[in-house]
C-alpha cells in the first residue's frame, strides 16, 4: 500500500469494479493522505485527522465490493460492519465501542500471523527435532544404555531425519506431549469500558485456558503431528507483547472501518420498534469518529486516525435527517451513480472475476465449456435492466438470478454435456427467460 498513488489505487480497483469513478478517486486520495500524514512534521502530525466519506447510492452499485476490494489492497487493519448490529447504550446488544474492539482483534489476528510467519522457517526446524525425539525415544530422557550406545543413536537418527524429509513416515502414529497454553495474565483482562457481550467473552477464553493449562498427550500421525508442533514452536518464539504493541499502532495510525447500512440509523420519530434507539447509536458513535479513547482486552486504543467509510442507500432517508454532529463527522460525500444496461455488459466483461469467467470456471470442471456471445451478453444485461426497472432495484446483484436462471439447465444436466461446448447467445437467453414475467411478480421466479 505504501507505494501505491491514488492513480494505481483506481486502477487496482477498476480490475474489479465497473464505474464509480467519483468514489474511487475519494478512497484513493483518502489512503494516500494517510501515508503523506506520516512523513509529516510530528508537530503537526497530530492535527492532522481521517477524512471521513460518506457514501451515497442505492444498493448493488458496488459500495460493499469498493470496501472489500480496498482491504485487499491495504496493508492496514480493516472492519467492515453494518450499523444496524449497535444498540444506544442502556439496550441490549452491541455498544458502537465493539467497532474498535473487533478491529483491535482483527489487527491482532493480522500482526501474529505475520510473526509466525516471519519465524515459521525456525518453528518449523524445532517441530522436526521434537519429532526426532518422539521417534527415537517418544521424548522420554536417554537412559543409561542409549547413552552408552550414542554412535548408534545418532547413526539411527541421521537415518530417520532422511527418511522424515523424503516424507516416508508421515503415515507412522506418535504420542507427543501438548504444551498448556499461556492464558491467564492476558485473557481476564475486564476493561472498565467493556459491555457485557465483551466480559462474556473474555470470561469463556479465561475458562478455555484453565481447561488448557494442563499438559495432555495425544496420539496422531506424523504429519498431523507436524502440523501441530510447528504452531506450537511458532507461538513460543513470537513475542506476544511486541505483537500487541504493533496491533494497536497499526489500529490508531492506519486503521479502516466500512460502516454498512448508515442510513438505517435515521429515526421515524418512533418510540418503539427496531429503530428506537438509532439516533442514541449515532450520538454513540460521534465521539469514537471524531476521536477517543476504546477501552480493548489489549489496552487502550485511540480512534483519532482511524479511517471510517459511511455507506448508505439513503432511499426513505437524506443524509441530512442524520444528526449534524454526525453529518460533520463525515466532510466527504460521494454518490454512487446507479447501474444502466451498458453498465451490466461491462460488469460482464471487463472484471477479473466477471460472472461469465466464474460460471465457466465452474463448469470446465465437468468439462463443460460455455461460450458467451457479444449479443448474449447484452440480452443477459437487457434482462437484469428491465427487472430492476419493472421490480425492485436490486442494482448489480440482478444478475447473479439472471445469470443463474440462464444457465440452470447447463448446470443441471453438466454431467450429460461433458466435452461439450454451450453457446450462450442471444436467442439460448430469450428461450431461458420466456417464463419469466417482467413485472413485480418477477420475484417470485427471479432474485
Amino acid at each position: 500500500m505504501t507505494d501505491l498513488t491514488p492513480q494505481e489505487i483506481v486502477k487496482q480497483l477498476d480490475r474489479h469494479i465497473v464505474g464509480q469513478v467519483e468514489a474511487k478517486r475519494a478512497l484513493a486520495v483518502a489512503l494516500r493522505e494517510r501515508e503523506r500524514r506520516k512523513k509529516v512534521d510530528p508537530a503537526l502530525r497530530s492535527d492532522i485527522g481521517s477524512k471521513n466519506i460518506l457514501l451515497i447510492g442505492p444498493t448493488g452499485v458496488g459500495k460493499t465490493e469498493l470496501a472489500r476490494r480496498l482491504a485487499l489492497l491495504v496493508d492496514a487493519p480493516f472492519l467492515k460492519t453494518e450499523a444496524t448490529k449497535f444498540t444506544e447504550v442502556g439496550y441490549v446488544g452491541r455498544d458502537a465501542e465493539s467497532i474498535i474492539r473487533d478491529l483491535t482483534d482483527a489487527s491482532v489476528s493480522m500482526v501474529h500471523l505475520e510473526r509466525v510467519e516471519q519465524v515459521r522457517e525456525e518453528a518449523e526446524r524445532l517441530a522436526t527435532e521434537r519429532i526426532l525425539n518422539y521417534l527415537l525415544g517418544d521424548g522420554r530422557e536417554e537412559t543409561d544404555e542409549q547413552t552408552r550406545n550414542r554412535a548408534y543413536m545418532k547413526r539411527r537418527r541421521r537415518t530417520l531425519e532422511k527418511r522424515l524429509s523424503e516424507h516416508e513416515l508421515e503415515e507412522r502414529v506418535i504420542e507427543i506431549e501438548m504444551d498448556a497454553e499461556e492464558g491467564y495474565g492476558q485473557v481476564l483482562e475486564f476493561a472498565s469500558s467493556s459491555g457485557a457481550d465483551e466480559i462474556h467473552e473474555q470470561f469463556q477464553e479465561f475458562m478455555s485456558a484453565v481447561a488448557a493449562s494442563r499438559k495432555r498427550s495425544r496420539r496422531l500421525t506424523v504429519r498431523e503431528a507436524r502440523r501441530v508442533l510447528t504452531e506450537q514452536e511458532a507461538a513460543k518464539l513470537v513475542d506476544w507483547e511486541d505483537v500487541v504493541e504493533t496491533a494497536i499502532a497499526r489500529v490508531e495510525e492506519s486503521g479502516v472501518v466500512f460502516l454498512d447500512e448508515i442510513d438505517k440509523l435515521v429515526s421515524r420519530g418512533s418510540d418503539f420498534g427496531p429503530d428506537v434507539s438509532g439516533e442514541g447509536v449515532q450520538r454513540d458513535l460521534l465521539p469514537i469518529v471524531e476521536g477517543s479513547g476504546v477501552g480493548t482486552r489489549y489496552g487502550l486504543v485511540k480512534t483519532d486516525h482511524v479511517l471510517f467509510i459511511g455507506a448508505g442507500a439513503f432511499n426513505r432517508a437524506r443524509p441530512s435527517d442524520l444528526i449534524p454532529e454526525l453529518q460533520g463527522r463525515f466532510p466527504i460525500r460521494v454518490t454512487v451513480k446507479d447501474l444502466d444496461e451498458d453498465d451490466f455488459v461491462r460488469i460482464l466483461t471487463e472484471p477479473e472475476t466477471a460472472l461469465t469467467r466464474l460460471y465457466s470456471a465452474l463448469l470446465e470442471t465437468e468439462d463443460v465449456h460455455l461460450h458467451f456471445t457479444d449479443d448474449g451478453i447484452r440480452e443477459l444485461a437487457f434482462y437484469a435492466a428491465r427487472l430492476n426497472a419493472a421490480a425492485e432495484n436490486l442494482g448489480a446483484r440482478r444478475l447473479h438470478g439472471v445469470v443463474e436462471k440462464v444457465l440452470e439447465d447447463v448446470s443441471f444436466r453438466a454431467s450429460e454435456l461433458k466435452g461439450e461446448t454451450v453457446a450462450i447467445d442471444a436467442e439460448y437467453v430469450r428461450r431461458r427467460m420466456a417464463d419469466v414475467p417482467i413485472s413485480d411478480e418477477a420475484s417470485k421466479y427471479i432474485l
